[in-house]
Order: structure tokens, then sequence, then C-alpha cells
């Protein structure tokens, strides 16, 4: 049995957060400062943790590699096996030159690359967040905004700072589900506070897009459209994370956002061509005003319809619980470790939802996918195999990054940082969001971090006076912002437009926006704990 310790470093809680942080410093270092490459930077940024698990915690060397080993395992499944299935489901439409036809069909919505990256980035972003999560919405618009023109580097920065404001709703309200079990709070609650916060950020986002596109210029000539889709896809997010359900909350939004969007005459007007030639750098398809013929439209966006119908009809109670039954149960091999207080932690048990995941639903849809766009079944199986082949580095450096944050997990680095954080005092609600923030940037997962940090928020907030529900909800919109910079979701936009090895440039430009929408969400939290925007509560 291994017991966890929050001060293993001279008995003091802040040396030994600050010993606890150093993996994580190393990896964004090795990202941001040498250049190196994610997947090596995860690979020691795990054997940095492992050495400060076994000198400074002294966890034993079989448990430590024991909790890495399940961190790649949770990394594959079911992470990548849900980016994976997303990714052969558009190579399938690549294939067929389906992707063209969609791809000229958002064309036509709009010939200004301001409006292009709203419709692509924000709200199909937001569609496919709402439907997949774990990466596959940036690995797919930012390939669809290169087709359309964009530099490789700009569509990755659009299509990673896009995808902030669905993410605590993403993957049908994963990460506010675990959020609620590991918290004990009901869902209800818990996702009507989130909702409460992170349509603020969708009021934000489309902003801080025009603006990344196209610099002061665009926010002068496109704020009014960029302004319309903020307010309809919030509205529309609170609206049913409170009052319909939080596992449709991001397909609401995202639906309402692109419906206002094409509503706003100004966002049909054409682009001035020094719009154009200043932001269009890279190299455009020349077909984009070719027409195409309405079946083969609609077979075109059939893949999608097809996840969301899916994914749909999985929601419904008899088939979720027939789903859930084939989730199955395990103790992990060669790992007993119990909390300060004695208890056994959640990692020492492995939970395989075999069927019911995100990953086996979009296999389904891309299964019947095949059929809808008339594959071969030898095509079909080539594409997925290339797939994976495509992600091969993306798969190291998620495995090693999840391994990491398992082994900080479970030697009790995570605690330790997080009790640091909590020791905050009357400064904790202005800081609960960094550690949902410092969770999604190890893992990558609003889900892990909720998992990670959910019910430390809750007993940091009975121990200061505060409402456990704020402190958890902000738990999970702090994370959504350190999303765009985890190692696996940078590595998955360079793998897609073509950038491998160049995730530190892509950390440099994210970094500032990811700190300073942290800032927001701080100062938000802060207010809804005072009398100055506790009226915003439920």
């Amino acid at each position: 049995m291994y017991v966890q310790e929050l001060e293993p470093v001279a008995g003091s809680l802040g040396l030994s957060a600050l010993v606890a942080t150093l993996p994580l410093v190393i990896v964004l270092v090795l990202l941001g400062g040498v250049r190196m490459k994610a997947h090596r930077a995860g690979l020691i940024g795990l054997v940095a943790a492992a050495l400060v698990a076994r000198l400074a915690y002294g966890m034993p060397l079989g448990q430590t590699l024991s909790s890495a080993a399940q961190g790649a395992v949770f990394g594959l499944f079911p992470i990548l096996w849900i980016v994976v299935n997303a990714l052969w489901v558009y190579r399938m439409t690549v294939r067929t030159r389906h992707f063209d036809i969609l791809r000229r069909s958002f064309g036509r919505l709009s010939d200004d690359p301001r409006i292009q990256a709203l419709v692509v980035a924000f709200c199909f972003g937001a569609l496919l967040e709402a439907l997949a999560g774990f990466g596959a919405p940036v690995a797919i618009c930012s390939v669809m905004l290169v087709a359309l023109g964009f530099d490789p580097v700009r569509a990755a920065v659009v299509a990673l700072v896009a995808n902030t404001a669905p993410v605590a709703f993403g993957a049908m309200g994963t990460p506010v589900v675990t959020l609620a079990q590991v918290t004990g709070l009901p869902l209800d609650t818990v996702a009507s506070v989130v909702g409460r916060q992170t349509p603020l950020l969708a009021l934000v986002v489309p902003l801080v897009l025009v603006g990344l596109v196209d610099g002061r210029r665009g926010l002068r000539e496109t704020w009014v459209p960029a302004l319309v889709c903020g307010v309809a896809f919030a509205a529309a997010q609170f609206a049913a994370s409170n009052y319909v359900s939080a596992q449709l909350a991001d397909i609401g939004a995202a639906l309402a956002g692109a419906g206002a969007l094409v509503a706003v005459p100004h966002a049909r007007r054409p682009a001035a061509e020094p719009v154009r030639a200043a932001v269009l750098t890279g190299v455009r398809s020349e077909d984009l005003d070719e027409e195409d013929p309405r079946p083969e439209v609609l077979r075109a966006y059939a893949p999608y319809a097809l996840i969301v119908t899916i994914f749909s009809v999985a929601q419904i109670p008899v088939v979720k619980d027939w789903l859930a039954g084939a989730t199955r149960t395990f103790d992990w091999p060669f790992l007993n470790v119990v909390s300060q207080d004695g208890k056994p932690v959640g990692g020492n048990v492995f939970i395989w939802p075999i069927v019911s995941t995100g990953g086996t639903l979009v296999l389904l849809a891309g299964l019947c996918t095949v059929v809808v766009l008339g594959m071969h079944a030898r095509v079909a199986v080539e594409e997925w195999l290339a797939t994976v082949r495509e992600l091969r580095f993306a798969i190291l450096t998620v495995t090693s990054v999840l391994a990491l944050a398992y082994v900080m997990n479970l030697s009790g680095q995570a605690a330790t940082i997080g009790h640091f954080v909590a020791a905050a005092g009357a400064g904790l609600a202005f800081l609960s969001p960094v550690l949902g923030w410092f969770g999604v940037a190890v893992s990558g997962s609003d889900t892990s971090a909720n998992a990670l940090f959910g019910a430390l928020q809750v007993s940091a907030a009975h121990e200061s006076g505060l409402s456990p529900e704020l402190l958890a909800a902000a738990n999970s919109s702090g994370g959504v912002l350190g999303k765009m910079i985890s190692p696996q979701n940078l590595t998955i936009a360079c793998a897609a437009v073509g950038l491998a090895g160049r995730e530190g440039d892509l950390l440099r430009k994210v970094l500032p926006w990811s700190v300073g929408l942290l800032l927001v969400m701080c100062l938000i939290v802060a207010g809804q704990s005072s009398p100055v925007l506790d009226w915003m509560l439920p």
C-alpha cells in the first residue's frame, strides 16, 4: 500500500508544491523555449514526474510504472479512440471528395475569411466538440481552414482558440457529468453554474477570432456579426444547460450561433480584395465557386448528421442504460494507493466503457458513412489504418502526457498543488479556475481535470465558506482555457496542418490568449463569490 503525502519535501506545502510542478514546467519549457517536438517533451516530462514521485514522494517504483501504464491506456481509450475514429470519418469524406463539397458549401456562406473563421472554427468546431471532443474539432477545423486558403499556422491558432467556449459541455456533456460524479453534487446544479460562466467566454471568443484573422481591421469591420454569433451561442448554451440538458448544450449553441451568423446581412457581404489578399496567404483551392448537385451536398453533410443522430439516440434513457451494460470495471494491477486520510483513490479501479464511449459511437457513425458515401470496405479499412499511421507521433504524445498526469495524480503531486492553491483563503475564488486550467494543460482534457481537482475544490469551498457549486464549476470553466496549450492538442493541430515538430511555435502564439482569458474567468468567479455578481448564480 502507498499512502499519498501532501508535504513530503521538508514538511513544507510550498516547497512540495514547487517540486510537484517541475514535470509540467519542464514540458512547457521544452515546448515553448527549446522548441522540442511534443512527443519527446512528453516523454521527458513523464520521466521527470516518475523521478519526483519516487525520490520526493517515496512512491514504489512498481506502482509508479503501473500508474503511468494506466494513464497511457486511458490516453488510448477513450481519448485517442475518439480522435482516430473522428479523423477517419473526415478522411473518408476527403477520399470521396465530399469534403470538398462541404468546404465549398461553407465557402459559399461568405467569401470573407473572417466570417469563414467564425463559421468553421467557432460554430462547426463547437458542433464537433459537442459530438466527439478530445482534439477532433481542432484537427478537422484546422484542415478545413487551410483548404479555404488560410496559412497553416494561422489556421491552427484560430482552431485552438475557438476550441474554448464549448469544451465544458463537450463530448455530450462528459466533463460536467464527471464533475458531478466526483463531487457528489447534482448534475443539474453543476451544469447550471457552468452555464452561467462559459457563455461569457462565448461573447468574447468570436471577437478574438476575427482579431486573430485580420487584426484591428477585422474587429472594426466584422464586430457586428462576431458579436451576434457570440450572443446567440451564449444564450443557447445558457438556456440549454440551465433548462434543457447539459448533454445538448453545445449542439444547441453551435446551431444557434451558425443560424444567427447566417442571418446577419453584414456577414454575407463580399470581402474587400485587400482583406482577402492579406489574410489568405495560403494556397486557396480554385474550385470554391463550383456548383454541386444537391444530393451530393446532402451526402457531404451526412457523416456529421449521422454523428448527431447516433449520439442523440444514445442519450435516450433506455438506449443509454443498454449501452452502459457493456461497461467493465476491474482493479488495476499492481496499484494500491490510498489518500492521506486512508481512503482508496479512484485510480485503483479502471472503468472500460466499451460501447457507450464516444469513440465507439463515432466508429458506428463511420461504418454508416461507408455505406452512405458508397465506399468499398477495403478502402475504408485502408483509410482507418492510414489515420493511425498519420497520428503515430500524436499518439505517443497523448499517451506520454496522460501517463505523466496519472503519475502526478496517484503519487500525490497533483493533490499537493491543489492544496497549495486552496490555502489561498480569501483569494480561493479567484484562483480556483487556475486549478482547472492547470489540470487541462497537463492532461488535455476538461474531463480529466474535473476528475483530478473537482472533489478538492468542493472540500476547499467547505473549509473557506464559499459555494461548493461555484468552485466546482470554476474548475471546469477555467479548465477550458488550458486546452489550447495542452501538448496533445498542440500536437494534433500540428499534425493536421502539416506542421509536425512546430508545437512550440503554436504554444507561444496561443499562450497569451490562454492566460488572458483565464484572468477574465478568474475575475468572473471572484465576482460571483461576492455581492458584485452573486446574483448570477442559481
